[in-house]
């Protein structure tokens, strides 16, 4: 046998022993195990785990077990519906709590099997090791899930984190407070029993300020449940009351500043179309509620709280040349499979625009160009006089196309990946056809507003204060930027801590305005995203639907304009409630064909209207 065949069957094997070894561990022999490149993941009773190579080193078969290991555990000692009963609903706390039940299962499955704690134990160092941990010199370099499972991982198991971690997890340690210290030796504790460890994990969410208003409430639920009727009476006293208690209570003082900006509007409009005016001169606080109408009206108007710490930014600055080459890489190992199939697709669409691209001649003309092909018959003919033909260029209008991709959290793992590779291969395929291409990234500096954030809180915490957050808007290729320089910069969407928040109104006219100031005629703007505009700090204290109603307003300017070409495509997300011209997919795989699918439209349409005229001129000569 040669040595491939020797390979692919120990490949093979290997596959087949981790898979059972995985429903063993599991206790459940239905669980599907399927090996595809990229990173493991668990979805119901199908477990994906990365695709091993053919030489499997000894390195790599420690790394997929561990992988195993961990889907293993988490199905044999995790309850989802406890777990989703108990999940706090902000994104940020969230992804903590995630990561505290991961690490949970991780630490109680691995007590009694050696085996499988030397397995998790090399993965975890890898993974550090390969998101640069070990270069790290600031707190705020490393996401606060890693850090605070990292640290839970420590109490828990009472082993010391992956040497790559220690120096960042020092900057860490002794300044979560004694509160949040108190909850992982409650976690540590209670890392047996799913239930107990949860409460303890939403404590700590709590101390860090990620999950405060849902821990209260819990608690206000359970005065109650104690109370009964008592406290049902005590709401029935007066309207008055209600309205002291409610400025009394810190924890719902973002709730009614968003009511009240929304209440105020609609009150302001009742009282314009009734002419509602002798009640205020009968009493002495409708003129005052009448004065202090303005600035309820102005939560309607977007706007930001400052400017001052937004950003735009090259994807080479944020992270070394280093780095950014090993991103790239690691985008290609776990995107090789689809390579094959958007390139196909992307050949089919150059071969459209080529096509489109060709020249046409006008023949039997009085002047021009000589046509050689006709001097036979004047040879045959000498009377016939001489034919010319002309070239005729094909309407095929210069064009820029403009990406612009929704990096928010939510796109992290197989979308973002998705969404880069098939922006590479896009850029490639556009590019030799002489369409400039451009690629454009949106998300925040930081989670719970930044630095806006804390500037607000100085300032007395003014109402309606409008966006409270720093804006990141990231070029990865301007448009004049050959394709081959700025190919490393598209894995930058994959480095931890990128993705956060999205504010998509202001990224889209960020973008719609880069795009007015070309000066190709015809200008398309592709939007890629998986979700609302969504911002917590921002929401926190603004009405409800303050950023999807900035977004709306955006795309209706944009699209009213015509100046440019507006096109949006959501992932396992409704877009078309927003956009004129929107497809929805479900599953990120489907990004490449449908994203040359829309673009191959949009250019056969101009060749049919390019065809509908050049029909109509030739009419009258027909006749």
């Amino acid at each position: 046998m040669s040595g491939s065949g020797k390979d692919l069957t120990r490949q093979e094997e290997f596959k087949r022993a981790t898979a059972g070894t995985l429903r063993a561990i599991a206790r459940n022999a239905e669980v599907q195990v399927a090996y595809q490149p990229g990173p493991s993941g668990l979805a119901g009773k199908r477990a994906r785990l990365p695709l091993p190579t053919r030489a499997l080193p000894p390195a790599e078969m420690a790394r997929l077990r561990g992988a195993a290991d961990a889907i293993a555990l988490r199905l044999r000692h995790h309850d989802e519906a406890a777990h989703a009963a108990r999940t706090p609903a902000r994104r940020e706390a969230r992804e903590v709590f995630d990561a505290l039940e991961q690490a949970r299962v991780e630490v109680v499955g691995s007590r009694l099997m050696p085996g499988v704690a030397a397995n998790l134990t090399a993965r975890l160092s890898e993974t550090c090791e390969a998101e640069g941990y070990d270069r790290m010199t600031r707190k705020d370099q490393l996401p606060l899930p890693a850090a605070l499972s990292l640290l839970a991982r420590e109490r828990l198991s009472g082993q010391p984190a992956p040497a790559a971690a220690q120096r960042v997890l020092d900057l860490w340690r002794h300044t979560l407070g004694e509160k949040a210290e108190t909850a992982l030796d409650e976690m540590a504790a209670a890392s047996d029993d799913q239930d107990k460890f949860a409460r303890a994990a939403r404590k700590l969410l709590s101390a860090l300020d990620l999950a405060e208003a849902e821990v209260e409430a819990e608690a206000e639920d359970d005065e109650q449940a104690e109370e009964g009727a008592e406290a049902n009476s005590q709401q029935d006293n007066s309207s008055e009351g209600e309205a002291q208690s409610q400025e009394s209570d810190p924890t719902l003082g973002a709730q009614p500043e968003s009511m009240q900006g929304e209440g105020a509007e609609e009150e302001g409009e009742t009282q314009e179309e009734e002419g509602v005016a002798a009640e205020g001169e009968d009493r002495p606080g409708g003129p005052q509620q009448r004065r202090e109408a303005p600035p309820a009206d102005d939560s309607s108007v977007y706007r930001a709280f400052t400017k001052k710490f937004d950003e735009e930014v090259s994807a080479d600055d944020l992270c070394d040349a280093e780095e950014l080459a090993r991103l790239r890489q690691q985008l290609d190992q776990q995107l090789s499979h689809l390579q094959g199939v958007v390139s196909k697709l992307a050949n089919r669409l150059q071969r459209r625009l080529l096509a489109q691209q060709q020249r046409a001649w006008e023949f039997d003309l009085e002047e021009g160009m000589l046509d050689a092909a006709r001097l036979a018959r004047i040879v045959a003919n000498p009377l016939l006089s001489l034919s010319y033909k002309r070239e005729r260029e094909a309407d095929f209008r210069d064009t820029v196309v403009t990406l612009l991709i929704d990096n928010s959290g939510s796109m992290r793992g197989r979308p973002i990946s998705v969404a880069a590779m098939c922006c590479d291969i896009l850029a490639r395929t556009l590019e030799r056809c002489s369409v400039k291409v451009e690629i454009l990234g949106f998300t925040t500096r930081a989670w719970k507003g930044g630095q806006s954030r804390e500037r607000w809180v100085q300032e007395g915490k003014p109402r309606n204060p409008g966006r409270l957050n720093d804006l990141r808007h990231v070029i990865y290729k301007a448009a004049d930027a050959p394709w081959r320089r700025a190919r490393k910069n598209l894995g930058l969407m994959l480095r931890e801590g990128l993705l956060k928040e999205n504010i998509d109104g202001e990224a889209l006219d960020w973008a719609y305005k880069r795009l007015l100031t070309r000066p190709e005629k015809r200008r398309i703007l592709m939007v890629i995203s998986d979700g609302a505009p969504v911002d917590d700090s921002t929401l926190s204290v603004n009405p409800g639907n303050y950023l999807e109603r900035h977004l709306r307003k955006v795309i209706g300017d944009i699209e009213g304009r015509q100046a440019v070409e507006l096109i949006a495509i959501g992932i396992g997300h409704d877009v078309t409630r927003y956009y004129r011209r929107a497809v929805t997919i479900v599953d990120a795989e489907e990004l490449g064909g449908t994203m040359m699918k829309k673009l191959a439209e949009l250019f056969d349409e101009d060749a049919a209207a390019a065809f509908q005229r050049a029909a109509t001129e030739r009419a009258p000569l027909l006749a």
